[in-house]
């Protein structure tokens, strides 16, 4: 009997088939996350209200506020990072799917700021 080929398999892998693919992911949708804020501007910069807003100053209304934006990026910052560094499978995904929230959110106040 070889009993020595599955004590070197990593616990997370020996119990739970297939690949886990959360750290690439989470890896990938913090490096869209700029290219993502950058186009929900241009987006919003394209509309006839907000250029309107911009360079008459009329129809001028404040969106969601500033600070859940900056909560949004810290908390998904945090979850990153989490995602990254977790040993634990379950772990892993439950700090990617927060972090895609949390940058989902992010983009939210982007895209509400000038409608």
């Amino acid at each position: 009997m070889n009993t020595a080929s599955t004590s070197a398999i990593p616990p997370d892998r020996a119990t739970a088939p297939g690949r886990d693919r959360s750290r690439f992911w989470a890896g990938l949708a913090a490096a869209l996350f700029p290219a993502a804020c950058l186009a929900a501007g241009v987006l919003l910069l394209s509309s006839v209200q907000v250029s309107g807003c911009i360079t008459h100053g009329v129809q001028c209304t404040k969106g969601l506020p500033g600070w859940l934006f900056v909560w949004s990026a810290g908390i998904g910052a945090v979850a990153f990072i989490v995602a990254l560094a977790a040993p634990a499978r379950q772990v892993r995904q439950a700090a990617l799917t927060a972090q895609l929230l949390a940058e989902c959110t992010a983009l939210l106040v982007v895209l509400s700021y000038y409608a």
